[in-house]
């Protein structure tokens, strides 16, 4: 059977969608930026942790301060989350545009590997459950220091805390059973 020869059209196509190919590669710019970031969110977390603890060891707060020492505490958490976000879009990037990343796959090359980012939606939900998590964190910390003064505090007060049980039902996706294989 005769190929039939390739005609000028045909080959610039190639070439531009060569080209067109080798620009995902651009790519790697976000992916090092948000490590770099997810790096630097590690260390401010470490450093949020550190001061409290160096407060709470050194007995440098004052009496009735420990709501504010528990928030400093819970914002490394806070920042320990928005770098595991940053993380996890990093790797998303470099997996969906650039190469899987063989490190995280098991032995057989069948198993998903730490995230198994397979398209865009998959990304931006393991993205949303985990900026849902920090805001949950978030708000905690700002629950720390509400005053309750009054019958209508106390019911915003309690409203928040029902907001923040039922946001972490719906990202845990209901009841332990009804989850489906992972």
């Amino acid at each position: 059977m005769a190929r039939s020869p390739i005609t000028p059209r045909k080959r610039w196509e190639q070439r531009f969608e060569r080209w067109l190919w080798r620009i995902r590669l651009m790519a790697i710019v976000p992916v090092l930026m948000s490590l770099v970031s997810t790096a630097a969110s590690f260390v401010l977390g470490t450093r949020e942790i550190f001061k409290a603890l160096f407060k709470i060891f050194g007995g440098q707060f004052e009496p009735k301060g420990e709501a504010k020492l528990l928030a400093e505490l819970v914002s490394g958490v806070d920042l320990y989350l928005i770098g595991i976000a940053l993380l996890i879009f990093g790797y998303g990037v470099y997996e969906l545009l650039i190469s899987d990343i063989e490190a995280a796959r098991g032995p057989d090359q069948n198993s998903g590997g730490l995230l198994d980012i397979r398209s865009l939606d998959g990304l931006k939900e393991k993205l949303v459950k985990v900026i849902v998590v920090a805001l949950i964190v978030a708000a905690f910390k700002a629950m720390l220091s509400f005053p309750i003064v009054d019958g209508s505090s106390l019911l915003y007060f309690c409203a928040s805390v029902l907001l923040l049980a039922v946001s972490g039902y719906l990202v845990t996706g209901g009841p332990p059973g009804s989850r489906g294989p992972k």
